[in-house]
Protein backbone atom coordinates (compact mmCIF):
# COMPACT_ATOMS: atom_id res chain seq x y z
CA UNK A 1 0.00 0.00 0.00
CA UNK A 2 3.39 2.40 0.06
CA UNK A 3 3.72 4.52 -2.72
CA UNK A 4 6.90 3.60 -4.22
CA UNK A 5 10.22 5.88 -5.04
CA UNK A 6 9.64 5.60 -8.64
CA UNK A 7 6.11 6.61 -8.35
CA UNK A 8 7.09 9.47 -6.07
CA UNK A 9 9.41 11.14 -8.65
CA UNK A 10 6.93 10.41 -11.07
CA UNK A 11 4.49 12.44 -9.54
CA UNK A 12 6.92 15.23 -9.18
CA UNK A 13 7.96 15.14 -12.67
CA UNK A 14 3.85 15.31 -13.52
CA UNK A 15 3.85 18.54 -11.33
CA UNK A 16 6.56 20.49 -13.47
CA UNK A 17 5.11 19.38 -16.95
CA UNK A 18 2.12 20.50 -15.55
CA UNK A 19 3.91 24.33 -14.45
CA UNK A 20 4.56 24.06 -17.96
CA UNK A 21 1.99 23.74 -19.62
CA UNK A 22 -0.34 26.08 -17.61
CA UNK A 23 2.53 29.28 -17.85
CA UNK A 24 2.21 28.42 -21.66
CA UNK A 25 -1.11 28.60 -21.91
CA UNK A 26 -2.71 30.70 -18.66
CA UNK A 27 -1.41 33.93 -17.47
CA UNK A 28 -3.88 35.52 -15.17
CA UNK A 29 -3.83 39.11 -13.86
CA UNK A 30 -2.39 39.84 -10.57
CA UNK A 31 -4.96 42.48 -9.60
CA UNK A 32 -2.99 45.72 -9.89
CA UNK A 33 -0.01 46.60 -8.73
CA UNK A 34 -0.73 43.72 -5.72
CA UNK A 35 2.38 41.08 -5.88
CA UNK A 36 1.69 39.41 -2.24
CA UNK A 37 -1.38 37.56 -0.58
CA UNK A 38 -1.64 36.09 2.62
CA UNK A 39 -3.35 33.01 3.79
CA UNK A 40 -3.47 30.50 6.73
CA UNK A 41 -5.16 27.02 7.91
CA UNK A 42 -5.49 23.49 7.06
CA UNK A 43 -2.55 21.33 7.01
CA UNK A 44 -4.93 19.32 5.18
CA UNK A 45 -4.27 20.57 1.96
CA UNK A 46 -0.83 21.96 2.13
CA UNK A 47 1.04 20.04 0.02
CA UNK A 48 -1.33 21.36 -2.78
CA UNK A 49 -1.42 24.32 -1.61
CA UNK A 50 2.01 24.69 -1.70
CA UNK A 51 3.02 23.54 -4.99
CA UNK A 52 -0.33 25.40 -6.68
CA UNK A 53 0.93 28.86 -5.12
CA UNK A 54 3.84 28.33 -6.68
CA UNK A 55 2.95 27.15 -10.17
CA UNK A 56 0.55 30.61 -9.53
CA UNK A 57 3.35 32.59 -9.43
CA UNK A 58 4.90 31.32 -12.27
CA UNK A 59 2.19 32.50 -14.66
CA UNK A 60 0.57 35.59 -12.27
CA UNK A 61 3.62 37.46 -10.62
CA UNK A 62 1.73 36.90 -7.55
CA UNK A 63 3.29 35.37 -4.58
CA UNK A 64 0.94 33.55 -2.06
CA UNK A 65 2.56 32.91 1.40
CA UNK A 66 0.71 30.38 3.11
CA UNK A 67 0.65 29.13 6.72
CA UNK A 68 -0.05 25.63 7.68
CA UNK A 69 -1.79 26.50 11.23
CA UNK A 70 -4.68 23.65 11.22
CA UNK A 71 -7.95 25.29 10.07
CA UNK A 72 -8.91 26.97 13.94
CA UNK A 73 -6.20 29.23 13.49
CA UNK A 74 -7.02 30.11 9.78
CA UNK A 75 -10.76 31.07 10.97
CA UNK A 76 -9.53 33.23 13.64
CA UNK A 77 -6.97 34.64 11.31
CA UNK A 78 -9.53 35.67 9.40
CA UNK A 79 -12.10 36.81 11.71
CA UNK A 80 -9.24 38.66 12.95
CA UNK A 81 -8.23 40.13 9.63
CA UNK A 82 -4.87 39.33 9.04
CA UNK A 83 -4.82 37.19 6.38
CA UNK A 84 -6.15 37.50 2.71
CA UNK A 85 -7.95 34.32 3.24
CA UNK A 86 -8.79 31.48 5.32
CA UNK A 87 -8.60 27.62 4.88
CA UNK A 88 -10.68 25.03 6.72
CA UNK A 89 -11.55 21.67 6.40
CA UNK A 90 -14.51 22.06 8.14
CA UNK A 91 -16.91 24.77 6.63
CA UNK A 92 -18.64 27.21 9.18
CA UNK A 93 -21.50 26.76 11.00
CA UNK A 94 -24.24 29.50 10.87
CA UNK A 95 -23.30 30.08 14.62
CA UNK A 96 -19.51 30.86 13.68
CA UNK A 97 -20.29 32.84 10.50
CA UNK A 98 -22.21 35.13 12.79
CA UNK A 99 -19.69 35.42 14.67
CA UNK A 100 -17.05 36.49 12.07
CA UNK A 101 -19.36 39.70 11.83
CA UNK A 102 -20.09 39.85 7.75
CA UNK A 103 -21.03 36.71 5.02
CA UNK A 104 -18.25 34.39 4.40
CA UNK A 105 -17.69 32.23 0.82
CA UNK A 106 -16.61 28.96 1.02
CA UNK A 107 -14.98 28.19 -1.99
CA UNK A 108 -13.76 24.44 -2.09
CA UNK A 109 -10.18 23.30 -4.09
CA UNK A 110 -10.02 19.82 -3.61
CA UNK A 111 -11.72 16.43 -2.30
CA UNK A 112 -9.27 14.64 -0.33
CA UNK A 113 -9.33 11.83 2.23
CA UNK A 114 -8.32 11.44 5.77
CA UNK A 115 -6.62 7.50 6.54
CA UNK A 116 -6.02 5.78 9.47
CA UNK A 117 -2.18 5.28 9.35
CA UNK A 118 -0.99 3.19 11.74
CA UNK A 119 2.94 1.48 12.73
CA UNK A 120 3.08 -2.31 12.97
CA UNK A 121 5.75 -4.44 11.88
CA UNK A 122 5.30 -5.96 8.40
CA UNK A 123 3.08 -2.94 7.38
CA UNK A 124 0.43 -5.46 7.39
CA UNK A 125 -2.69 -4.49 5.40
CA UNK A 126 -5.84 -3.81 7.28
CA UNK A 127 -9.41 -3.50 6.98
CA UNK A 128 -11.42 -1.69 9.43
CA UNK A 129 -14.58 -0.48 10.09
CA UNK A 130 -16.51 2.33 12.11
CA UNK A 131 -17.28 0.27 15.27
CA UNK A 132 -13.51 -0.86 15.67
CA UNK A 133 -12.34 2.62 15.08
CA UNK A 134 -14.87 4.21 17.38
CA UNK A 135 -13.27 1.86 20.08
CA UNK A 136 -9.75 2.63 18.83
CA UNK A 137 -9.98 5.94 19.68
CA UNK A 138 -12.51 5.88 22.78
CA UNK A 139 -9.76 3.77 24.36
CA UNK A 140 -11.89 0.64 24.51
CA UNK A 141 -9.98 -1.62 21.80
CA UNK A 142 -6.59 -1.66 24.01
CA UNK A 143 -4.32 -3.93 21.46
CA UNK A 144 -3.47 -4.98 17.85
CA UNK A 145 -4.32 -8.79 18.67
CA UNK A 146 -8.21 -7.66 19.96
CA UNK A 147 -10.63 -9.73 18.80
CA UNK A 148 -12.48 -7.12 17.23
CA UNK A 149 -9.86 -6.21 15.01
CA UNK A 150 -8.88 -9.69 14.73
CA UNK A 151 -12.45 -10.36 13.28
CA UNK A 152 -12.17 -7.85 10.35
CA UNK A 153 -8.93 -9.30 9.42
CA UNK A 154 -8.86 -13.53 9.06
CA UNK A 155 -5.36 -14.11 7.93
CA UNK A 156 -2.97 -11.32 8.93
CA UNK A 157 -1.12 -11.91 12.19
CA UNK A 158 -1.96 -9.81 14.34
CA UNK A 159 1.19 -8.34 17.14
CA UNK A 160 0.20 -9.07 20.73
CA UNK A 161 0.91 -5.17 21.75
CA UNK A 162 -0.54 -2.01 23.10
CA UNK A 163 -2.39 0.45 20.53
CA UNK A 164 -1.30 3.84 20.77
CA UNK A 165 -4.01 6.36 19.97
CA UNK A 166 -2.91 9.53 18.28
CA UNK A 167 -4.85 12.96 17.88
CA UNK A 168 -4.59 16.65 16.59
CA UNK A 169 -3.90 18.27 19.38
CA UNK A 170 -4.65 21.73 17.79
CA UNK A 171 -8.30 23.13 15.89
CA UNK A 172 -8.48 21.19 13.27
CA UNK A 173 -10.65 20.20 10.28
CA UNK A 174 -9.20 17.17 9.79
CA UNK A 175 -10.42 16.14 13.18
CA UNK A 176 -14.33 17.61 12.35
CA UNK A 177 -14.10 15.13 9.08
CA UNK A 178 -12.80 12.35 11.49
CA UNK A 179 -15.39 13.04 14.47
CA UNK A 180 -18.29 13.80 12.04
CA UNK A 181 -17.49 10.97 10.20
CA UNK A 182 -17.65 8.72 13.87
CA UNK A 183 -20.66 10.60 14.90
CA UNK A 184 -22.41 9.64 12.01
CA UNK A 185 -21.64 6.10 12.41
CA UNK A 186 -20.99 5.34 15.75
CA UNK A 187 -24.58 5.75 18.43
CA UNK A 188 -21.61 5.42 21.06
CA UNK A 189 -19.03 7.92 19.72
CA UNK A 190 -21.90 10.37 19.18
CA UNK A 191 -22.94 9.91 22.81
CA UNK A 192 -19.94 10.11 24.36
CA UNK A 193 -17.28 11.82 21.95
CA UNK A 194 -19.46 13.84 19.58
CA UNK A 195 -17.90 15.92 16.49
CA UNK A 196 -16.25 19.45 15.75
CA UNK A 197 -12.34 20.82 14.86
CA UNK A 198 -11.73 20.13 18.75
CA UNK A 199 -12.91 17.37 21.22
CA UNK A 200 -12.76 16.12 23.97
CA UNK A 201 -10.69 12.86 23.48
CA UNK A 202 -11.11 9.81 25.82
CA UNK A 203 -7.56 8.40 24.77
CA UNK A 204 -4.11 9.10 22.91
CA UNK A 205 -1.21 11.77 22.39
CA UNK A 206 -1.78 14.65 21.05
CA UNK A 207 0.28 16.09 17.40
CA UNK A 208 0.04 19.42 15.95
CA UNK A 209 -0.85 19.67 11.90
CA UNK A 210 -1.09 16.32 10.14
CA UNK A 211 2.61 15.82 9.96
CA UNK A 212 2.53 16.54 13.39
CA UNK A 213 0.61 13.39 13.70
CA UNK A 214 2.19 11.30 11.12
CA UNK A 215 5.77 12.46 12.47
CA UNK A 216 4.36 10.80 15.99
CA UNK A 217 2.38 7.55 14.40
CA UNK A 218 5.90 6.85 12.59
CA UNK A 219 8.07 7.53 16.11
CA UNK A 220 6.11 5.05 17.77
CA UNK A 221 5.70 1.21 16.92
CA UNK A 222 2.14 0.43 17.70
CA UNK A 223 0.36 3.49 17.06
CA UNK A 224 -2.53 4.76 14.92
CA UNK A 225 -3.62 8.06 13.73
CA UNK A 226 -5.95 9.95 11.58
CA UNK A 227 -4.33 12.00 8.67
CA UNK A 228 -4.75 13.26 5.20
CA UNK A 229 -3.68 10.74 2.77
CA UNK A 230 -0.88 12.60 1.11
CA UNK A 231 0.94 12.54 4.09
CA UNK A 232 0.84 8.93 4.36
CA UNK A 233 1.93 8.47 1.01
CA UNK A 234 4.96 10.97 1.15
CA UNK A 235 6.10 9.35 4.58
CA UNK A 236 5.45 5.43 3.38
CA UNK A 237 3.45 4.90 6.02
CA UNK A 238 0.48 1.73 5.34
CA UNK A 239 -3.12 2.85 5.80
CA UNK A 240 -6.26 0.78 6.35
CA UNK A 241 -9.39 -0.14 3.88
CA UNK A 242 -12.45 1.01 5.64
CA UNK A 243 -15.96 -0.30 5.46
CA UNK A 244 -18.01 2.11 3.52
CA UNK A 245 -21.89 2.82 3.91
CA UNK A 246 -22.51 0.55 1.29
CA UNK A 247 -21.12 -2.47 2.97
CA UNK A 248 -17.80 -2.42 0.70
CA UNK A 249 -14.10 -2.23 1.98
CA UNK A 250 -12.60 0.51 0.22
CA UNK A 251 -9.50 2.08 -0.05
CA UNK A 252 -9.04 5.44 -0.59
CA UNK A 253 -7.94 6.13 -4.31
CA UNK A 254 -8.53 9.10 -6.62
CA UNK A 255 -11.92 7.18 -7.73
CA UNK A 256 -13.18 6.21 -4.80
CA UNK A 257 -12.79 9.78 -3.31
CA UNK A 258 -14.20 11.53 -6.23
CA UNK A 259 -17.17 8.70 -5.62
CA UNK A 260 -18.36 10.10 -2.33
CA UNK A 261 -18.61 13.75 -3.69
CA UNK A 262 -21.52 12.24 -6.01
CA UNK A 263 -24.13 13.50 -4.09
CA UNK A 264 -26.11 17.03 -4.46
CA UNK A 265 -24.93 20.64 -3.50
CA UNK A 266 -26.44 23.34 -1.80
CA UNK A 267 -26.11 26.92 -3.64
CA UNK A 268 -23.02 27.41 -0.85
CA UNK A 269 -21.53 24.49 -0.67
CA UNK A 270 -21.59 23.99 2.54
CA UNK A 271 -21.38 20.18 2.65
CA UNK A 272 -20.41 17.18 4.36
CA UNK A 273 -19.79 13.96 2.28
CA UNK A 274 -18.30 11.41 4.62
CA UNK A 275 -20.22 8.00 4.65
CA UNK A 276 -21.32 8.74 1.46
CA UNK A 277 -24.23 6.07 -0.04
CA UNK A 278 -22.29 6.17 -2.95
CA UNK A 279 -21.39 2.08 -3.54
CA UNK A 280 -17.55 2.31 -4.55
CA UNK A 281 -17.29 5.64 -2.01
CA UNK A 282 -14.31 6.10 0.37
CA UNK A 283 -16.20 6.69 3.62
CA UNK A 284 -13.64 9.60 4.77
CA UNK A 285 -13.55 11.77 1.96
CA UNK A 286 -14.06 15.57 2.25
CA UNK A 287 -14.21 18.92 0.83
CA UNK A 288 -11.59 21.34 1.73
CA UNK A 289 -12.46 24.80 1.29
CA UNK A 290 -10.79 28.31 0.59
CA UNK A 291 -12.78 30.75 2.93
CA UNK A 292 -13.24 34.84 2.33
CA UNK A 293 -15.50 37.70 2.82
CA UNK A 294 -17.63 38.73 0.60
CA UNK A 295 -17.14 42.33 0.85
CA UNK A 296 -13.75 42.50 0.61
CA UNK A 297 -13.66 46.44 1.71
CA UNK A 298 -12.37 45.97 4.89
CA UNK A 299 -9.35 46.64 7.46
CA UNK A 300 -7.94 49.32 4.63
CA UNK A 301 -8.04 46.65 2.14
CA UNK A 302 -8.03 47.53 -1.61
CA UNK A 303 -10.08 47.16 -4.92
CA UNK A 304 -6.62 45.52 -6.36
CA UNK A 305 -6.03 43.44 -3.13
CA UNK A 306 -9.76 42.12 -3.61
CA UNK A 307 -9.41 41.91 -7.78
CA UNK A 308 -5.55 39.76 -6.67
CA UNK A 309 -7.80 37.72 -4.57
CA UNK A 310 -10.69 36.94 -6.76
CA UNK A 311 -8.05 35.90 -9.72
CA UNK A 312 -6.22 33.55 -7.60
CA UNK A 313 -9.33 31.78 -6.79
CA UNK A 314 -10.42 32.01 -10.01
CA UNK A 315 -7.15 30.37 -11.19
CA UNK A 316 -7.44 27.76 -8.22
CA UNK A 317 -10.71 26.94 -9.56
CA UNK A 318 -9.69 26.32 -13.46
CA UNK A 319 -6.34 25.78 -14.47
CA UNK A 320 -5.03 25.02 -10.91
CA UNK A 321 -7.14 21.76 -10.97
CA UNK A 322 -4.63 20.10 -12.96
CA UNK A 323 -1.80 20.23 -10.12
CA UNK A 324 -4.48 17.99 -7.83
CA UNK A 325 -4.41 14.88 -9.04
CA UNK A 326 -0.66 14.57 -9.37
CA UNK A 327 -0.26 15.19 -5.89
CA UNK A 328 -3.40 12.72 -4.78
CA UNK A 329 -6.36 14.78 -4.34
CA UNK A 330 -9.35 14.70 -6.18
CA UNK A 331 -10.51 17.26 -8.76
CA UNK A 332 -14.03 18.95 -7.78
CA UNK A 333 -17.08 17.86 -10.02
CA UNK A 334 -18.30 20.27 -12.50
CA UNK A 335 -20.92 20.83 -10.75
CA UNK A 336 -18.85 21.96 -7.61
CA UNK A 337 -16.75 24.42 -9.92
CA UNK A 338 -19.85 25.78 -11.30
CA UNK A 339 -21.33 26.74 -7.90
CA UNK A 340 -18.35 28.31 -6.81
CA UNK A 341 -17.54 30.39 -9.88
CA UNK A 342 -21.08 31.81 -8.90
CA UNK A 343 -19.90 32.39 -5.66
CA UNK A 344 -16.89 34.06 -6.64
CA UNK A 345 -19.33 36.51 -8.71
CA UNK A 346 -21.27 37.83 -5.43
CA UNK A 347 -17.29 39.01 -4.08
CA UNK A 348 -17.95 42.60 -3.72
CA UNK A 349 -16.16 46.01 -2.71
CA UNK A 350 -18.28 48.73 -1.43
CA UNK A 351 -21.18 46.42 -2.67
CA UNK A 352 -20.25 46.46 -6.09
CA UNK A 353 -19.08 43.50 -7.69
CA UNK A 354 -15.22 42.53 -7.96
CA UNK A 355 -14.36 42.86 -11.43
Amino acid sequence: MRTSRLHRVCLLLAVFLIAAVVAAGCSPSGGGGVKELSGAGATFPYPLYSKMFDVYESVSAVRVNYNGIGSGGGIKALTDKTVDFGASDAFLTDEEEQAMGAPVLHIPTCIGAVVLSYNLDGNPDLKLDSAVIAGIFMGSVRNWNDPAIAGLNPGVTLPDLAVTVVHRSDGSGTTSIFTNYLSMTSPAWKEKVGAGKSVAWPAGIGGKGNDGVAGLVKQNKGSIGYIELVYAIQTGMPYATVLNAAGTFVTPTLATVAAAANVQLPADLRVLIVNSPESTAYPLSAFTWILVYQEQHYADRSLDQARALKNLLTWMLGDGQQVNEGLSYGRLPEAAVTKARALLSSMTYDGTPVR
